[in-house]
């Protein structure tokens, strides 16, 4: 077993990694304070492949691995994890075209998304349904040549500002069997937005409700087979979460790695903190954890790329750990910061702010640890 980067793969991560660093990070501090949303820098990721990672090449795609991914997100997410989710979330959307959309849909849709002309949104959670997914509400009724949608999507990064919305919807029985995806353009009539919701962290991106009130759209906008839309749903969160655990990791580095050289700096007790060995064996913690997070991160990365039978459990593996783990680093490099680190200069506490949200979207790790002992469960049936 070869734990190495290829050649390759360790340039696309330096690739990615400058971008970060020469882009995101000089200003994500500045982002987060105004709220800024830069849409003009991450369009700019586009014009490196990075916003169809691995997506076909027939329409624009850089059609690079899982694990690539990974690499590419852990690297933006250096300079800020939540523009580094955001375009997470874009390429999540433009695979899920590009796996289940018709011809048309794909040579529509696809090249936009990739070049980033277009941008798009992924519209699952429902005020009353977050983690139970399969309970969601929000109907699409067949109306002669038109699919005509109502009900009301939650937390959906992009809200009020992307091109296409990648929506679930009940066309169906109730639960998985009944649901389909529908594509819903910007500018679609019955299509609305709420407010721009005030967040602990994620201040770079706008987050609203998605709402459709008689929204009409054209019946050929389904996507894939009708009523397997929770299936694709679901594929497409495999890909989703090992994206949003790199996220989590590449920032859980950048805390660790101010932590390590603030450590240098400041003195106390007639030290440098570097000397006490008390912190040394806290950001050796640190270390060991992270390490090992970004060890089963790629491993579950392999296992879809190879389409593993067991994938979606190390995905769900994946993300529960890697999560927790990027939010305990962040939290203890706070700590380490001491009174600096609470304040925004430091950019610690954005860190932390950011992550928090790791642990709960696609899907909750309390969901993931369900998904783990199912999986584990029937496998252990006699």
């Amino acid at each position: 077993m070869d734990f190495a980067l290829t050649e390759e793969q360790v340039a696309i991560f330096d690739m990615a990694k400058d971008f970060s660093d020469e882009k995101i990070a000089p200003n994500a501090i500045e982002w987060d304070q105004n709220k800024t949303f830069p849409i003009d820098t991450i369009r700019e990721v586009a014009e490196l492949g990075m916003a169809g990672l691995y997506v076909k090449e027939e329409h624009g795609g850089s059609n690079l691995s899982r694990l690539d991914a990974t690499l590419v997100f852990e690297a933006l997410s250096y300079g800020c994890p939540s523009v580094a989710a955001f375009i997470s979330i874009h390429n999540m959307c433009a695979w899920m075209v590009d796996n289940f959309g018709s011809e048309q849909q794909r040579s529509h849709w696809v090249p936009k998304l990739c070049s980033m002309e277009k941008i798009a949104s992924y519209c699952l959670t429902e005020p009353n349904c977050g983690s139970d997914a399969a309970a969601l509400t929000t109907s699409a009724i067949r109306k002669g040549d038109e699919l005509i949608l109502n009900g009301t999507k939650s937390f959906i990064s992009g809200g009020g500002v992307s091109d296409l919305y990648i929506t679930m919807a009940r066309t169906g029985e109730t639960g998985a069997k009944g649901i389909s995806i529908v594509l819903v353009e910007d500018g679609a009539k019955g299509l609305s937005f709420g407010a721009n919701e005030k967040k602990m962290g994620w201040h770079t991106q706008p987050t609203a409700e998605v709402i459709f009130d008689n929204c009409a759209v054209p019946a050929s906008n389904l996507l894939g087979e009708e009523n397997k839309g929770f299936k694709y749903a679901m594929k497409g969160l495999d890909g989703g979460r090992l994206n949003i655990s790199a996220c989590a990791l590449g920032a859980a580095q950048s805390a660790l790695d101010k932590a390590a050289h603030y450590m240098h700096e400041r003195k106390a007790f007639g030290k440098v903190l570097a000397d006490l060995q008390g912190l040394q064996f806290k950001l050796a913690d640190m270390e060991i954890k992270l390490q090992a997070a970004r060890s089963i991160l790629r491993q579950a990365a392999w296992k879809l790329d190879n389409q593993a039978a067991d994938a979606s459990k190390f995905c769900a593996i994946a993300k529960c750990f890697v999560t927790d783990t990027a939010f305990y680093v962040a939290n203890e490099a706070l700590q380490i910061h001491g009174g600096y680190g609470y304040l925004a200069d430091y950019g610690i506490e954005k860190i932390v702010r950011d992550l928090r949200v790791h642990q709960i979207l696609e899907g909750s790790n309390e969901i993931m640890r369900v998904i783990v002992a199912r999986h584990l469960l029937n496998e252990a049936k006699p």
